[in-house]
């Protein structure tokens, strides 16, 4: 069936507070403590960190004159601990740490923030790269410039270097609202089709007559998959997880929209079919997205392919036993078993798993295409959410769930990084992202009227619909 969004499936995660202890037990005893000073609370296992308290953790991301942080632990942590502390205060906390005066003679502390500046730039440089969204906030901005002043005492050209860095955070997030008003824009056109199309029954296009080449259409798709699956921040994947209001609760989240564009795409495809009048068109039809569907297969565009297999299989559309009897479904049967969800999509974990092999030894950009069926994504990371707590019964955070997040969402990361290979063509996808879908009820209703209904519940559920239309008009 068509995705829903994942935040209502997500009831029940909850937010985990820094005082919490969720655990049944305390950490294995085979783990032990490091030996070193200044991170006490902090536990090992085969030298791989594995929990700490939150303390811990924000001092091992703090620098230090003989010490930086290696980058992988730099993105777990910032990614995670938005779960414990907002990013914000962790800001505040990790300047002040660097920062906080160590000795009496006030230029023995100015040499040490002299040599730590550079690795403080380059720790707000990362965190910037990866985590643009957080510097929207007005309070972590004020404590960068507080920082910026701190250091430009010492050398100006540490005031070059953080200016360059807001710079570069601004431009991305002046390129992520400006692809929410895109967001905005196309839903007020859609909505303002859909009101011309209730009062013009069957008058809209179909899909075909925009675009009657399935290759051509599976192209499109994937251009819109990847520029839609690029915007997501990984902070977006924590924030649905932990059931956090979005900042921005007026604007559409990036996520969501994505999940959007499943659904509409599903509802596009079982609405085609259903509004063809002829039988004959119907199944020519089905088989064009039978093709369309085969086509995102190749490219590696598992989302697109899904999204078109749910659409075809809603009630509304497999009930077309006349129609399906003309459809030469040899195809969809195949692409039915790739995406069988059976054994937990063991057929699909195989064909990923194909394409990011054939991504990573890519030879022409077509080959770099890897766009996972959404939906397993987000239920993958619930559940190893779900898995085990995020802090322990000891009070420590559980550093190695957050690290297995933090390597789903990297490899996720680099899917985004694929730039589309294939030219936009402004005509398919405008019809593609604007064109009016019919919803359930309207579904069933026009399915009815193509093939009529066949038992006493599809000729009540008929009836039933037809009434409620009546008395809409």
């Amino acid at each position: 069936m068509p995705q829903t969004p994942p935040l209502s499936g997500l009831q029940g995660a909850g937010r985990v507070k820094r005082s919490q202890t969720t655990g049944d037990q305390d950490y294995p005893s085979h783990c032990y403590h490091t030996n070193q000073q200044d991170h006490p609370s902090l536990c090992y296992h085969d030298t791989q960190l594995v929990s700490g308290t939150l303390d811990a953790l924000i001092q091992r991301l703090v620098p230090t004159l003989d010490y930086y942080p290696d980058r992988t632990y730099i993105f777990t942590f910032l990614l995670s601990s938005r779960l414990f502390v907002p990013p914000d205060q962790l800001m505040v906390t990790v300047c002040r740490l660097a920062l906080e005066p160590r000795h009496d003679d006030p230029q023995a502390d100015q040499m040490r923030i002299m040599e730590l500046a550079p690795k403080m730039v380059q720790l707000l440089r990362e965190w910037a790269s990866s985590f643009p969204h957080d510097f929207r906030d007005e309070r972590l901005i004020s404590s960068l410039k507080d920082l910026t002043q701190r250091l430009a005492a010492v050398d100006q050209v540490y005031r070059k270097a953080l200016g360059q860095i807001l710079q570069d955070v601004m431009q991305s997030v002046a390129v992520q609202s400006r692809y929410q008003e895109v967001l905005l824009r196309v839903r007020s056109v859609t909505a303002e089709c859909r009101r011309v199309m209730e009062t013009k029954s069957r008058a809209q296009r179909d899909l075909m007559s925009v675009c009657s080449d399935p290759f051509t259409l599976a192209q499109q798709l994937t251009h819109i998959e990847l520029e839609r699956l690029s915007y997501i921040g990984p902070e977006e994947f924590i924030q649905a997880l932990d059931q956090k209001p979005q900042l921005d609760s007026n604007q559409p989240s990036n996520l969501g929209a994505y999940v959007e564009w499943f659904n509409r795409l599903s509802y596009l495809v079982a609405t085609d079919i259903c509004l063809a009048v002829k039988r004959k068109t119907r199944a020519r039809v089905t088989e064009f997205f039978i093709d369309v569907a085969r086509e995102c297969l190749n490219i590696g565009n598992f989302n697109s392919l899904m999204a078109i297999l749910s659409g075809m299989t809603m009630g509304s559309v497999s009930r077309l036993k006349k129609t399906w009897g003309k459809v030469k479904n040899a195809s969809f049967n195949i692409l039915e078993h790739q995406m069988d969800p059976s054994s937990n999509f063991s057929n699909y974990r195989r064909s990923l798993q194909g394409a990011l092999q054939r991504s990573l030894s890519a030879t022409s950009p077509r080959e770099k295409v890897v766009i996972p069926f959404f939906s397993l994504l987000i239920k993958d990371l619930y559940f190893l959410n779900q898995s085990s707590p995020s802090c322990l019964a000891n009070g420590h955070v559980n550093f190695t769930k957050l690290q297995e997040v933090s390597r789903q969402l990297r490899e996720v990361m680099r899917w985004q990084e694929v730039q589309s290979p294939f030219q936009m063509n402004c005509r398919i996808q405008t019809f593609l992202l604007t064109t009016p879908v019919l919803n359930e009820d309207a579904l069933y209703l026009a399915s009815y009227e193509s093939e009529r209904p066949e038992n006493n519940t599809e000729k009540h559920r008929w009836q039933t619909l037809r009434s409620s239309l009546l008395n809409r008009l």
